[in-house]
């Protein structure tokens, strides 16, 4: 009988990474500075950009509003796109340097809270973790974010939130939060893009499935894996990328973090975002670490 495996677009799979080397792009257009500079390019319209339907008559399409757009949510520690239908986010963004560290934000005054800009069909709640099995695990970290305590308290939407086996998020995962925050104390910027992963597996027919599980009444989807694309802005001004993938299972904590690494375009390929693009935009020095690269 075959085993189920999980495939990453390009071959590669969670702890393999294969040399990207640099990228180059010759057109660099301007960019806003900061966290929206960073955002990934998302494969659907904002709504603030909708163009009008081309074509005579066409308006009449969106008379009565369009369905579903991009949901974007601005909060004071981070950027985050939700998706509706797992009830968690597609990508969630933050900024981490070492002023954002240092504070006396308290996790204990921090609770775990329903996100009311969501709509009632589409949002997860406390109740669907409850004897899940699964942690409510952050995409967002609040330990990132210790230079304020509303900073910190944001994190605690269930928009920012995903169903984590437990022992990933109290070890290996947290292990790659604290070691993102230890790259923010040596370089003049870390931006952060965490988000889930549903990938693909050969079943024992030898055909592929994207199959997971959902908690609770409101069905909140279980990701197979997770991801996290970290941007380092370098005191030097070089740009270094580095994404990593982890499953969505038990993962022994002395494994190396290198061992997740995996090349960006696995990810983008798997999650329809796109990174690079926006990277480009603002330099030509940049330098993607992969496995066996540093």
């Amino acid at each position: 009988m075959l085993r189920a495996r999980w495939l990453l677009p390009l071959g590669v799979g969670a702890g393999l990474g294969a040399a990207l080397g640099r990228r180059e792009h010759r057109d660099q257009g301007d960019a806003a500075e900061g966290l929206l500079a960073r955002l990934p390019v998302l494969p659907a319209v904002a709504a603030a950009s909708l163009p009008a339907p081309p074509g005579s008559g066409r308006t009449e399409l969106s008379k009565y509003g369009l369905p579903g757009l991009a949901q974007l949510r601005s909060r004071e520690s981070y950027v985050l796109c939700y998706d509706p239908r797992s009830r968690s986010a597609l990508w969630v963004i933050e900024q981490l340097n070492r002023d954002t560290l240092s504070g006396a934000s308290d996790r204990a005054a921090c609770d775990f809270q329903e996100d009311d800009s969501v709509h009632e069909y589409h949002r997860a709640t406390n109740a669907d973790y409850r004897g899940s099995g699964f942690d409510r695990g952050h995409l967002a970290a609040a330990a990132n974010h210790k230079w304020s305590q509303k900073a910190m308290r944001d994190t605690f939407y269930l928009s920012n939130i995903a169903p984590q086996n437990p022992h990933l998020n109290q070890n290996a995962w947290n292990n790659l939060e604290k070691y993102c925050r230890s790259l923010a104390k040596n370089n003049r910027n870390v931006y952060v893009c965490t988000g889930p992963l549903f990938l693909p597996r050969m079943e024992a027919d030898g055909k592929m499935y994207v199959k997971y599980q959902v908690i609770g009444k409101n069905n909140v989807a279980v990701p197979t894996h997770f991801f996290k694309v970290l941007i380092l802005e370098k005191e030097s001004g070089e740009i270094e990328l580095r994404s990593y993938v982890m499953p969505n299972s038990p993962v022994d904590d002395k494994i190396p973090l290198e061992r997740f690494l995996v090349p960006i375009e696995s990810i983008e390929r798997a999650s329809g975002l796109l990174f690079v693009p926006n990277i480009l935009k603002r330099t030509s020095n940049l330098k993607a670490i992969t496995a066996g690269k540093h």
